[in-house]
């Protein structure tokens, strides 16, 4: 008997053993973020900066999706020896990774890069080992989820797969950034700069969260009638358009150039990126909204 698609199957995903705590955390890290919007509506101070409370707002997010995206995947793949502890493992060593991000900021110190004196350098480090292993993790459950057949209809498995090489990648991308980061601090360079104007977290947190909007853009598409070759072209698409953002966000930041201060080529990039991953959502809009106005007739 074949294997029962995983969209049909009547347990939500987060009852999966493996997926509970990381879906917990991940909410818990999400509302950590979410509680720290009014923090700094009280308190103010700059969004960009080395002591900002936009780094508890967006870590909490961003850590608490990636915990949730993470728990997703999990529930897809077949069961392994060692996989609950991990899982859990995975889910605690992002929580502490913000909460040493917050600490710091209620501290009124830096989060990152910051080596003046030996708590905030210890501080520093621990986040970085966390950062590693995390990454690890998504390593193994990347290739798992590659080489792997998995029962899930073709448009979600090419969503989860193209969005966890796209985390994995960014995630690389962030490794990087540390170690380039603290070299140049420990040359007496700014460590959040490449060049005259190059921005090194660019790249890696401009397709972070594919992992969220490539199945999103298939449950969307599923959702409004369109058929699973469809459904798999548009994935497809958005899957190009978010590589050829991280392609465009690495070449400004290696030209030593911000965010958008474009040349020709870079423009076209972003042109083309952005139609890619805008064609799937007009779509899917589309197909949606002329459902409504035309309801399937119900059998019988």
């Amino acid at each position: 008997m074949p294997a029962t698609p995983r969209e049909s199957r009547a347990e939500p995903w987060w009852t999966d053993h493996r997926s509970r705590t990381l879906a917990a955390v991940g909410l818990l890290l999400v509302s950590s973020g979410l509680v720290h919007l009014p923090v700094w509506a009280v308190f103010g101070g700059a969004w960009e900066g080395p002591v900002t409370w936009r780094k508890p707002i967006l870590f909490g997010i961003s850590g608490g999706l990636t915990a949730i995206s993470l728990g997703w995947v999990w529930s897809l793949l077949p069961p392994r020896r060692g996989d609950a502890w991990l899982a859990a493992a995975t889910a605690w060593a992002l929580f502490v990774e913000v909460f040493l991000i917050d600490l710091q900021r209620w501290r009124g110190v830096g989060s990152h890069f910051n080596r003046a004196t030996p708590l905030d350098s210890m501080l520093f480090d621990a986040m970085g080992a966390l950062i590693v292993a995390v990454t690890l993790v998504i390593g193994d459950l990347t290739v798992r989820l590659v080489v792997r057949r998995i029962p899930v209809a073709s448009d979600t498995l090419l969503a989860a797969r193209c969005g966890m090489l796209l985390l994995l990648v960014s995630c690389l991308l962030g490794i990087w950034v540390g170690m380039h980061g603290d070299a140049r601090l420990g040359q007496g360079l700014d460590p959040t700069r490449i060049g005259a104007a190059g921005v090194p977290k660019f790249p890696h947190g401009i397709v972070i969260h594919a992992v969220q909007w490539l199945p999103a853009i298939a449950w969307a598409a599923r959702r409004a009638g369109l058929p699973e070759p469809v459904r798999r072209s548009l994935v497809a698409l958005a899957a190009a358009g978010s590589t050829l953002l991280l392609v465009y966000a690495t070449a400004q930041t290696t030209l030593g150039r911000g965010r958008f201060q474009v040349g020709l080529v870079t423009t076209a990039v972003l042109a083309v990126a952005v139609a890619c991953l805008a064609i799937p959502a007009v779509v899917t809009a589309w197909a949606w909204l002329n459902r409504r106005r035309c309801p399937p007739p119900v059998a019988g």
